[in-house]
């Protein structure tokens, strides 16, 4: 149950002056995050009014969750587990593997964000990493493993289709024998039936 009333839906057009005032009040470069606008999902209470805001931007099989803000501060923990659900169900329907954010809320350690070191940043896709700061990652999917089960699959497809290629050889090869063996049987018949025709009109 929501004990709040709060709703959570993607951001509109019309969420627009709605957004960039809760973007100023929290002093995030709201002209760029206009262009953005689509990633956001946000929070609204039960009088319409947009109360948080967190965009996701997905590239790959990577999401970042950033710009993370709220109306009024009494709200976060209960709109970042709203938020959380909705999170992991868009991750899930686009294929993601990874989650990252600069966000560094309790709350997000709680759901299994670890700080990145510095080694590990090679997987940070190359359009983040002009932003500075700390990371924060949390691993949906082994990408090893996944990667694995798909190559041992897309093996065996390979496999079954050269099985199959091989058996559709054979049959092409049996019937190309047959039409060949009949071929000569209607020559052989017509000389044959020729020959007897001739020696029978002599």
């Amino acid at each position: 149950m929501n004990p709040l009333n709060l709703q959570i839906r993607r951001a509109t057009t019309d969420d627009f002056q709605s957004l960039r005032s809760l973007w100023n009040s929290m002093r995030l470069p709201a002209d760029e995050l206009e262009r953005r606008l689509t990633e956001f999902q946000v929070i609204e209470s039960a009088d319409g009014q947009i109360a948080g805001a967190i965009g996701l931007q997905i590239i790959r099989p990577h999401a970042r969750l950033h710009s993370e803000a709220y109306t009024d501060f009494s709200l976060p923990d209960t709109a970042r587990q709203l938020f959380w659900e909705r999170i992991q169900l868009i991750a899930s329907h686009h294929g993601v593997f990874r989650l990252w954010t600069q966000e560094n809320s309790p709350f997000w350690s709680r759901c299994g964000f670890r700080i990145v070191i510095t080694e590990s940043l090679v997987q940070l896709p190359d359009e983040w990493k002009r932003f500075e700061g700390k990371w924060y990652s949390l691993q949906l999917k082994n990408e090893e493993i996944i990667a694995a089960a798909l190559e041992k699959q897309l093996a065996g497809f390979r496999d079954s289709g050269r099985i199959q290629a091989a058996r559709i050889s054979e049959k092409a090869r049996v019937i190309n024998t047959i039409i060949i063996v009949v071929c000569f049987g209607i020559f052989f018949t017509c000389i044959a039936a020729l020959i007897y025709l001739i020696t029978h009109r002599r």
